[in-house]
């Protein structure tokens, strides 16, 4: 089935800007952030922190906050993530209260209904004036969704299945005529339709896989697809084959990893800041509980990689470590845009007292590497047209 979307023929998001390197902030509406530490500076994910760190990155021109969508935690000392700002309810506070920035709703398949996702994501960017966006999550762990009742398909191929056919649903709903009758494999529906439309065309959509199933979803669907930085020269070849296969489709995919910063006036600071806080208090139970959710054959690897992987865990979620002085911290970044990712996400074990930081620190520095312009507001957003008409056609199985 393919579906062709009308483009938007004057503004487009941040998402869409001219930058090499494109920024975002992953994960600030979950308690502690990306960071499993006991330090007591550790993220507090209260209404009132979000706000001011969504308007410090709107001031400072990145394009984008990414939400993580969780009912459960992981518990430990700190019950790292046991408390979450609902992802749909903060866009919507956040859009209203920003100006440029893209703000991303997290939407899992198995638990939200098309049909009022394709309404709330139309009424999203009403508010925020065509600058919302949607992070599709097809699979997580059993615990969730045990404890909200719900059964996910056991087998990858048929949560893709249903994923692919409630995408089906919510962008015919969005681009396509309606009403309509839809009956599926998952879903029946009679007379449907979803009023109003999104603004933008088309709405910008994020997907992560690491599955070779889960990556032809992304090529078939996402304009960003997340994927790890571990490794470069491995990451290097998997973009590649990326953007070959959505080049096959006619389709333009984009890829974005994500990172965690320690970034300090001297490297001794900055390494030792990352000691501090993710080896001399790191949330021991919370850290054994994300990697057995996310790794959960980790414990099979030698010694020697799950020490790496541990520490990664630890630092920041299993994300690459960007950790040193300013120069140090662009280096990062300008070898991850080398490696061809379109942009990554960044978290901070204080994401609002350590942002300021890199903003006036690293994003001068990626300027001046030609990865990133300076913040124009009223120009910034509106230039993408070209690389929306890319990926205007949208492609399902």
């Amino acid at each position: 089935m393919k579906h062709v979307i009308p483009v938007s023929p004057s503004f487009q998001p941040p998402i869409r800007n001219e930058n090499k390197l494109k920024l975002g902030l992953f994960g600030p509406n979950c308690s502690g952030g990306l960071a499993p530490t006991t330090v007591p500076e550790r993220w507090r994910n209260t209404w009132e922190n979000n706000l001011a760190l969504a308007r410090m990155a709107d001031d400072a021109g990145l394009e984008f906050l990414l939400p993580i969508a969780r009912w459960i935690g992981y518990g430990g000392k700190t019950d790292f993530h046991g408390s979450v700002l609902d992802s749909m309810t903060w866009a919507a506070g956040l859009l209203a209260s920003t100006k440029h920035i893209n703000i991303f709703a997290t939407v899992h398949t198995a638990v939200h209904h098309p049909v009022v996702i394709a309404k709330q994501i139309a009424t999203l960017d009403q508010i925020g004036n065509g600058r919302v966006g949607l992070n599709v999550v097809v699979g997580w762990n059993p615990p969730e969704f045990q404890a909200l009742g719900i059964s996910l398909p056991v087998d990858r191929t048929s949560r893709y299945t249903l994923g692919q056919e409630w995408l089906d649903i919510v962008v015919k709903l969005w681009y396509g005529p309606g009403p309509f009758d839809w009956n599926g494999q998952h879903y029946q529906l009679q007379r449907v339709y979803s009023e109003p439309r999104p603004i933008v065309s088309p709405i910008p959509i994020f997907n992560a896989a690491i599955s070779a199933e889960g990556r032809e979803f992304a090529i078939r669907n996402a304009e960003y697809l997340f994927t790890a930085a571990i490794d470069l020269r491995t990451a290097r070849e998997d973009i590649r084959a990326l953007k070959a296969n959505a080049d096959k489709l006619g389709r333009r995919a984009g890829a974005l990893t994500f990172c965690y910063v320690v970034c300090r006036p001297s490297a001794k600071e900055a390494t030792e800041y990352h000691r501090y806080y993710a080896q001399q208090h790191t949330d021991h139970d919370a850290v054994d509980r994300l990697i057995d959710t996310m790794l959960p054959h980790s414990k099979t690897l030698p010694a020697t990689v799950q020490a790496i992987i541990r520490n990664n865990f630890a630092g920041g979620h299993g994300g690459r470590a960007l950790i040193g002085d300013p120069d140090m911290v662009a280096d990062g970044l300008e070898a991850i845009s080398a490696t061809g990712f379109d942009g990554t996400t960044l978290a901070f074990v204080d994401y609002a007292g350590e942002f300021p930081y890199f903003r006036d620190e690293v994003i001068p520095r990626l300027e001046r590497r030609g990865l990133r312009r300076p913040f124009r507001p009223h120009i910034d957003g509106n230039s993408a047209a070209a690389a929306t008409r890319q990926c205007a056609t949208y492609q399902t199985a």
